[in-house]
């Protein structure tokens, strides 16, 4: 892709309502542009890593078994009455009517939707275990969006729900799923805690969360220093005391003491048990053919969240600092007057298509602009590795690596396919 014929409509201020360092990176950065309050449009550049993102989480959710469907985002009220849940959700359900003054709702979660369609098309114990996901759109009225994407009201979330005949079964999938985040996490290259958590508003048995460690993340969390023990600090706080009481004490796992952290809720992980089966009457026959409610569980992932806590996670005062697998692109290629100089254009459109017949995701940089101006854009949108093509390659060849975590080389431009083949 050239530089040219990509919108990257760069800022450098942005308003004040961009309390997080990621809002305002992504701003900046020409990832996304606010539409409303906690709506956002997603720029070729953002779109380009939240699909990324949304990739990994695929690839990982295929390898554990689970099978992908698309449910609708609009859902009917009837289904939420059946649970109870129209009216306990509260002002955070947006709903909506339609021509006929049928009420529904803009779905925030998917239990009704996926309990639904177990209970009509699946009746026998031998169908069973079954773990569904989607990748979808979730709207929840927030009272105060804010942090850009990582608290809007529109988002993008993996959400699964596994289906088991008992309570052994129950546990290997959420064993699974557990062993998957972990996997989808670690590929980010993100620092993490799995940390026990309230059911909140999903409710079932038992529940864990996955928090992106970051100082601007909105949940406080206690996590043992040498252990790999998490807590979220409501949990753990008795009455009268304040968070600051926990730190240096004992951690209750026996291990160590405990250290106060931040973190980014990125996941949540649910044993559900029969709380939405059995009012739902979702059901089938066992091996002795009588007839039992289901197991569930509820996995969530949110994917822009996930973007946004990569940056709250990784960035310097340049910008951003991308992860290899999720970078806009993995190579920009910085030609200095190339629109002046036909060697330098001749040595950069080369380099650009041999780096991406390598199966590189290749960025030319093709502007008019000075190459200060080049550099401080590519740092800003993070992409690792920059090939400087300028003076030194008319003198000698020579272009430099820069690459975004600070180190740099001179090289000679042979040499480049022979580097990038190592990198492959």
């Amino acid at each position: 892709m050239f530089w040219t014929k990509i919108f990257i409509p760069t800022l450098k201020n942005v308003s004040k309502d961009a309390e997080a360092i990621s809002h305002q990176l992504m701003l900046k950065s020409g990832m996304i542009r606010k539409v409303a309050s906690g709506i956002y449009t997603w720029l070729p550049l953002g779109l380009r890593v939240l699909r990324k993102v949304e990739n990994i989480v695929r690839n990982e959710m295929d390898q554990s078994g689970a099978q992908e469907v698309l449910m609708p985002m609009v859902q009917p009220k009837e289904l939420w009455e059946e649970t109870k849940r129209w009216d306990k959700m509260g002002p955070e359900l947006l709903r909506i009517q339609d021509r006929h003054e049928r009420e529904f709702c803009l779905g925030p979660t998917h239990e009704e939707v996926i309990t639904d369609l177990i209970r009509n098309n699946v009746k026998s114990y031998k169908e069973l275990p079954l773990n569904i996901y989607q990748i979808q759109t979730k709207f929840r009225d927030e009272i105060r969006p804010r942090y850009g994407v990582m608290r809007g009201r529109e988002f993008l979330m993996k959400d699964s729900y596994s289906f088991n005949i008992d309570e052994k079964s129950l546990q290997e999938s959420y064993l699974s799923m557990r062993e998957t985040y972990k996997k989808i996490i670690k590929k980010m290259g993100l620092n993490y805690k799995i940390v026990k958590a309230d059911s909140g508003a999903i409710g079932g048995d038992a529940s864990e969360e996955f928090h992106v460690l970051a100082d601007t993340g909105e949940d406080t969390i206690a996590v043992s220093n040498s252990s790999e023990f998490a807590i979220n600090t409501q949990l753990l706080l008795k009455d009268g005391e304040d968070i600051k009481s926990l730190e240096g004490k004992k951690s209750p796992d026996g291990k160590g003491e405990i250290q106060i952290k931040k973190g980014i809720e990125v996941g949540h992980i649910f044993q559900l048990g029969k709380v939405y089966s059995e009012v739902m009457k979702a059901n089938v026959l066992n091996e002795k053919g009588k007839s039992v409610d289901l197991f569930m569980g509820c996995y969530g992932i949110g994917i822009s969240r996930l973007v946004a806590a990569a940056i709250e996670q990784n960035y310097d005062k340049k910008g951003i600092n991308w992860n290899e697998y999720i970078a806009p692109f993995e190579v920009n290629i910085i030609a200095v007057d190339y629109e002046k100089d036909p060697l330098i254009a001749k040595a950069s459109n080369e380099l650009y298509k041999d780096l991406s017949d390598m199966g590189y995701e290749v960025l030319l940089d093709d502007r008019k602009d000075s190459y200060g101006i080049k550099i401080k854009d590519s740092e800003l949108i993070g992409i690792p590795v920059n090939i400087i093509i300028g003076k030194s390659y008319k003198d000698k060849e020579e272009v430099e690596l820069k690459y975004r975590d600070g180190r740099n080389s001179i090289n000679h431009i042979d040499e480049i396919k022979t580097i990038f083949n190592h990198f492959k």
